[in-house]
This record gives C-alpha cells, sequence and structure tokens, in this order.
C-alpha cells in the first residue's frame, strides 16, 4: 500500500510539472511573438502634427515591446483614402487608423461630439471629459458594433475660423458660401445659408485656387503654413468657434486587439496616452511661431469675425446639436454628458483659467 501511494504521488508530481512547465513555454511564446501591423491615417504622409503623431505612436509601440509590436503607417492614399479610414480598420483591411471622429456621421451622428462641439470644450476640458469624465467610455460603446476600440489620439487645440476669399462682416456674407467644414461647424454653416463640403485636406489648396471653394477651415496657423493657404486666400480668421479642442483618434481592430497578450494592450493605451498630449504641446508651440511668418512674412491679414456673427453661430450651434439628438438616443446620452461637464468646467474656469487670463493682460 505505501509503495502505491508513492508511485501516485509521484505521477502526480509529475503530471503538476508538466502542466507548470508547458504553461510556462506558453506564456513565452506569447513573450516572443511578433505582431506586425497596418495603420492607415487621413492626413499625408508624415504631414506636420497629424501625419507624425502616428509616427510617434509606432516609435513608441516599436520600443516599449521591444519590437516585439511593429507598426507601419500608412499616409492617405497609400493604402486607402482619407476618408475610408474606418471602415478599413473596422473591416481589419489595417489594424489601426488615425483621423477624427466627425468624419463618420454617416454611421452615427453621435461621432460628432467625440471630436468637438461648436462652443464646447477646450482641448483640456475635452481631454478630461474623455479620460475623467465618461466620454471614452461613451465612446466606446458607440464604436462596439464597428469592431472598434477607439482612443484619444491628439489635439490640436483651439483651431482658426478658416480662410476666406470674401470678407465677413455680418451673416449675410456667409450665405451662398461654399466652404470647406465637416461636422457640426458644418451643419451650422448651412444652417447660415452656406453650403458646406468635406474635402481631404490634401485636396483643399487646389479646391481654394481653382475656386471650388470660397473658404475652408482646417486646423490653425501651424497645419495652415505648411499647406500654403496664403496664397490662395486672402482673409484669416478667428477664433474658431467650431472646433475649440479637435480630438483626434487612435482607433483599434477589436479582434485585433484582443488578440494581444495583455502587455501589448497595455503599450498601445499608454503609447496613445502619450501621443494625445505630445500633439497638443506641440501644436501649442508650433502655432505660436507659424502666426508669426503668417503675418511678418507673408503679409497674411488676420480677422476678428464681428460679435454680431459669433452671437448667430451660436444660436445655430445649439439648434444644430438640438436637431441631431431629437432622433438619436445615443446622440443626446453624449450631448448630455458633454453639457454636464461643461456647465462644471466653466464653472471652475471661471476663477482659475480665465480669470488668470484676464489677469495677465492687465
Amino acid at each position: 500500500m505505501r509503495i502505491l501511494l508513492w508511485m501516485t504521488l509521484v505521477l502526480l508530481l509529475t503530471s503538476c510539472g508538466d502542466k507548470d512547465s508547458n504553461q510556462a513555454q506558453g506564456d513565452n511564446a506569447s513573450q516572443q511573438q511578433v505582431y506586425k501591423w497596418k495603420l492607415v491615417t487621413s492626413w499625408p504622409k508624415n504631414y506636420p502634427g497629424l501625419g507624425t503623431a502616428p509616427e510617434n505612436f509606432a516609435k513608441k509601440v516599436e520600443a516599449m515591446s521591444n519590437g516585439r509590436l511593429q507598426i507601419k503607417v500608412f499616409g492617405a492614399g497609400q493604402l486607402v483614402p482619407a476618408l475610408q479610414v474606418f471602415d478599413a480598420v473596422s473591416q481589419g483591411t489595417a489594424q489601426m487608423g488615425h483621423s477624427g471622429a466627425y468624419f463618420w456621421t454617416g454611421k452615427n451622428k453621435a461621432t460628432a461630439f467625440f471630436t468637438s462641439t461648436p462652443f464646447g470644450l477646450n482641448a483640456q476640458e475635452m481631454n478630461a471629459w474623455l479620460h475623467y469624465g465618461g466620454g471614452l467610455e461613451l465612446w466606446r460603446e458607440l464604436y462596439a458594433p464597428f469592431n472598434l476600440v477607439p482612443f484619444a489620439g491628439g489635439n490640436t487645440g483651439v483651431q482658426m475660423a478658416g480662410w476666406f476669399n470674401r470678407e465677413i462682416n455680418s451673416m449675410a456674407d456667409i450665405k451662398g458660401l461654399k466652404m470647406r467644414i465637416p461636422g457640426l461647424g458644418g451643419d451650422v454653416i448651412t444652417r447660415a445659408g452656406g453650403e458646406s463640403v468635406n474635402i481631404p485636406g490634401g485636396e483643399l489648396y487646389t479646391a481654394m485656387q481653382t475656386g471650388v471653394i470660397d473658404a475652408t477651415e482646417w486646423v490653425g496657423p501651424y497645419n495652415d503654413l505648411a499647406f500654403g493657404f496664403h496664397q490662395v486666400a486672402k482673409y484669416y480668421y478667428y477664433p474658431g468657434w467650431h472646433e475649440p479642442g479637435s480630438s483626434l483618434e487612435l482607433t483599434v481592430n477589436k479582434p485585433a486587439y484582443e488578440a494581444l497578450p495583455a502587455d501589448l494592450q497595455a503599450i498601445i493605451e499608454t503609447a496613445a496616452r502619450a501621443v494625445n498630449q505630445d500633439m497638443l504641446d506641440e501644436y501649442t508651440a508650433r502655432n505660436n511661431q507659424a502666426l508669426e511668418e503668417l503675418v511678418n512674412v507673408h503679409g497674411v491679414e488676420v480677422r476678428k469675425l464681428p460679435d454680431e456673427v459669433i452671437e448667430e453661430l451660436r444660436k445655430l450651434s445649439a439648434e444644430a446639436v438640438s436637431d441631431l439628438t431629437a432622433d438619436n438616443d445615443f446622440a443626446q446620452r453624449v450631448a448630455q454628458s458633454v453639457e454636464a461637464f461643461k456647465r462644471q468646467a466653466k464653472a471652475y474656469h471661471g476663477i482659475s483659467e480665465e480669470a488668470f487670463y484676464k489677469a495677465r493682460q492687465q
């Protein structure tokens, strides 16, 4: 009996040892596997800010993963057209994408809120809402049916109102204006009697030069100088009422993401957070320098939109949001979340950020 018990114990220990060994080998194999992904974007390859952000993301991921996750970045049109990034990642043509959520309102109108809302959250508030105000959870719920996992992928800060080939002295000057402006801002321009169109960034210079459009918003001085808009437009207007804190997105194909080991998933999340902040830092620094060059070297005429125009655009923006959410329950949930967060942020910023800006000017 003792011999039988001893043999049974040996067999059990051997079995456990084999199981532990196999588990260790399996874990080690997953640690050694190399994943090669494609990342498609809506921007020209290596375009300042927008285009370099996904490149920086890919470099960070490869370095942190010790080469286990390698991501090749494709500019607009290299693998898929600029405005087909969403579908390409959703369908698995590429594992990742970098773009703007408001390009996809044809999928669901609620996507507009995850880029920017006219007269809404600035960059600081947008990041806070996404990461600590429930925004990211809503975003992922919205994208889940499309097999996508979104991450904040950068923010350009407050944009400029755009480049115009006619003066804007009153709302009458917007009537008949054909302007490239996506998202809710485009809806507002249409309500004001203009015509909004959505054209990829790489085509805007020619569209302005040939008169296909009368005006365009893009980003701000840093990117606008790079595209040379000062060569084809006369007036540069501010403020960027339509995009006060434009958030970009990094989207990941959900099956591809879930197939990664936990540590590589964490690396993607960490690299996305780093690039998200880095882009805002870059735009904050570069916009100042670029604006000086536009004015002092190229003689650009910078103008402020009249107060009565801003006030009317604010009213039309409220109408646009109300109409968008009227027949879309999810959009209504997102709009309510954004508005509640904005009220909270405004209350504190009134005695912090805004109060400081006023004090600094004295």
